[in-house]
């Protein structure tokens, strides 16, 4: 009813504040949402530690990619509760995150692969630091222009 009576009135989305609109796209309050956005990010900060500490076990290559590759997937699907699930994969496979989304989600898979099927463990460490290098890479596109300071520093540091 609120909606229908802000369109009525004249006010569109663009006018309101963030909070609303993230309040009127969905069924969870905001209080829920941003609770379950820790939790669940927490978690993931938790697996990767656990999985780093677990490498130095003898074997411990396995349990560390399995546990590292959770950590990141909880981590990203934290956001799911800020922005929505659906919303979260239109922005993941917008063009200019799709390459790095693409490279992330064949770095979660093939960490696992290579730990669990393969057992190559050199493999699994090259691909958990894939794995980081793209979750950076996808995160750094969220934030305006971080892209191309990267870039711009790295292109210094090199010359």
């Amino acid at each position: 009813m609120e909606k229908l009576r802000r369109v009525l009135s004249g006010q569109d989305d663009e006018e309101q504040g963030l909070t609303t609109q993230v309040l009127d796209a969905s069924s969870l309050s905001f209080n829920t949402r941003l609770k379950w956005f820790a939790i669940c990010f927490v978690c993931g900060i938790f697996f990767s530690i656990l999985g780093t500490g677990l490498l130095w076990l003898p074997g411990g290559i396995k349990l560390f990619a399995v546990f590292y590759t959770l950590g990141n997937l909880a981590a990203l699907a934290s956001t799911c509760f800020l922005m929505g699930p659906v919303k979260q994969l239109k922005k993941m496979f917008e063009t200019t995150r799709l390459l790095a989304t693409i490279i992330m989600l064949l770095c979660f898979v093939f960490t696992l692969c290579a730990a669990l099927w393969w057992h190559k463990k050199g493999l699994a460490v090259l691909f958990c630091i894939l794995q980081f290098l793209s979750m950076t890479w996808y995160s750094l596109s969220y934030i305006p222009y971080a892209r191309d300071a990267v870039i711009k520093c790295c292109s210094s540091l090199l010359s």
